[in-house]
């Protein structure tokens, strides 16, 4: 008889943090020098925070590379009991990695991204697949269909994209996004900008801007022209920011979502 095996339950702290063992191999790299490189990474929720990180045990990190924090932060990473700085050779990287108060992760260490925070390590995998940002969520799913709904954007009052063959992307927690095609948007009505923003589910993203006077932030529409092999179906296409514009699908106008991209439009999704 074949036994299934247990699922890892995630895990309360009485500080708020949320945890659960991993199965990935992940390594973390400054440069050409490996500073993590572990098979029993644990994923950390913290209080307030959506996406994930990793902290690992003591045993899989260079610890000869840590020093103690000369100016360790206050009130970051839940209270973190001891900051890290980060040598190496002889570039001292301040506050690069910490322990969280947690017994239960007293024997971790956790590492700021560089790509996340613009500290820390800059290179990560997940088994031999780099990984960017942050760590995928094992809980969150997206999903990037092929569609045939009519959909509409308008941008105050004009309409700038109108097509039949749209790519709903479906991603846990997030308002739907609709990728259309390039030929369907009236691009002369946008203005590209130098502006690029990373996802580990999706891959970089370069942007857009609204050529008019409406009162619309800039970086409202973006693309991922080499997206990541699992949402291939978006590559090329163009999304919009659903909190600052009006989509109308198979006629129906859909309300404006209040997310924390709102207003002030980041990461791409």
């Amino acid at each position: 008889m074949t036994t299934l095996p247990t699922l890892q339950a995630v895990r309360t702290t009485p500080e708020g943090l949320l945890w659960e063992p991993g199965e990935r191999w992940v390594r973390g790299r400054k440069g050409d020098i490996t500073v993590v490189d572990s098979r029993r990474p644990v994923l950390v929720w913290e209080p307030g925070v959506p996406v994930p990180l990793y902290a690992f045990p003591r045993a899989d990190v260079r610890e000869d590379l840590l020093r103690p924090a000369k100016n360790p932060p206050t009130g970051t990473h839940t209270g973190s009991r001891i900051f890290y700085d980060l040598d190496i050779d002889g570039e001292l990287l301040a506050n690069a990695a910490w322990t969280f108060p947690a017994a239960d992760l007293a024997d971790h260490i956790a590492f700021e991204w560089f790509r996340r925070s613009g500290k820390g390590l800059d290179h990560w995998y997940e088994e031999e697949e780099e990984i960017f940002i942050h760590p995928r969520d094992p809980h969150k799913r997206v999903d990037a269909i092929p569609s045939s709904r009519h959909v509409q954007v308008s941008i105050a009052g004009t309409v700038v994209a109108d097509t039949h063959r749209p790519v709903l992307l479906f991603e846990t927690g997030l308002p739907t996004r609709y990728y259309v095609p390039r030929e369907d948007v009236r691009l002369d009505l946008l203005e590209a900008t130098d502006h690029h923003t990373g996802c580990p589910y999706k891959g970089t993203a370069g942007y857009w801007s609204w050529r008019g006077e409406a009162d619309v932030p800039p970086n409202l529409v973006w693309s991922y022209p080499d997206p990541l092999p699992a949402v291939g179906p978006i590559k090329g296409l163009l999304a919009f920011y659903n909190e600052e514009v009006d989509i109308t699908v198979d006629g129906e106008r859909l309300e404006r979502p209040v997310t924390p991209f709102s207003r002030k439009p980041a990461p791409a999704t």
